[in-house]
């Protein structure tokens, strides 16, 4: 059986972003793209490509889909190849035909169909797809959840966890420092929080 890990970058008020330019994703007005530039150190970058050489499997919601699907079939660096070998899902309800990016398939009932992609394959990674993310976790099919948390917060921009399931989590790697600043965070899940407990 597979598993499935969800990368993304995130700030630390929670908000989840590309590491592209300023115009990659400003939906809802968000002005402050481009901010990961000022922490592109070369061990984050190792660490970055480490993870997504270790993927046999990509899964991505529609928005990223899109983005990922305009820019990656015409690169040909290390990611671009991984990204372009790997079978590719990109789950949606509402998208006809994916678009021309070799190797792609249309997930429609995200719950129905994951089981049968972890029989498939070993390591499936969701690369940001936010809104995939929180329905894997409602589902409980999210094994793991990488997080490179970022110094920053910026009180607006989309939002991890917001409408999420309350859900605990279990840190299974030591937390990693990156010299720039960003902490490479491995969680898998753990169950549901546990509240009400007296202190002292």
């Amino acid at each position: 059986m597979g598993i499935i890990t969800a990368d993304l970058f995130i700030t630390l008020d929670g908000v989840y972003q590309a590491p592209g330019g300023r115009e990659e994703d400003p939906s809802g007005g968000f002005p402050f793209g481009g901010w990961q530039g000022a922490f592109a150190g070369d061990e984050m970058g190792e660490t970055v490509v480490a993870e997504i050489e270790r993927l046999d499997a990509l899964l991505l919601g529609r928005r990223t889909y899109d983005i990922f699907a305009g820019y990656w079939p015409h690169q040909d660096d290390v990611i671009g190849a991984k990204f372009n070998a790997v079978p590719k899902f990109v789950a949606s309800r509402t998208l006809a035909e994916p678009a021309e990016w070799a190797g792609t398939t249309i997930v429609r009932d995200v719950a129905g169909e994951i089981g049968a992609l972890k029989q498939r394959f070993e390591n499936i990674h969701v690369i940001g797809s936010g809104d995939l993310t929180r329905s894997l976790i409602a589902a409980e099919l999210l094994d793991r959840l990488h997080l490179y948390l970022y110094p920053v917060a910026f009180g607006q921009g989309k939002r991890l966890f917001d409408g999420a399931v309350p859900a605990a989590f279990r840190l299974v790697e030591p937390a990693r420092s990156m010299p720039d600043g960003p902490v490479s965070l491995m969680y898998e899940r753990n169950g549901v929080p546990v509240t009400g407990i007296e202190m002292g």
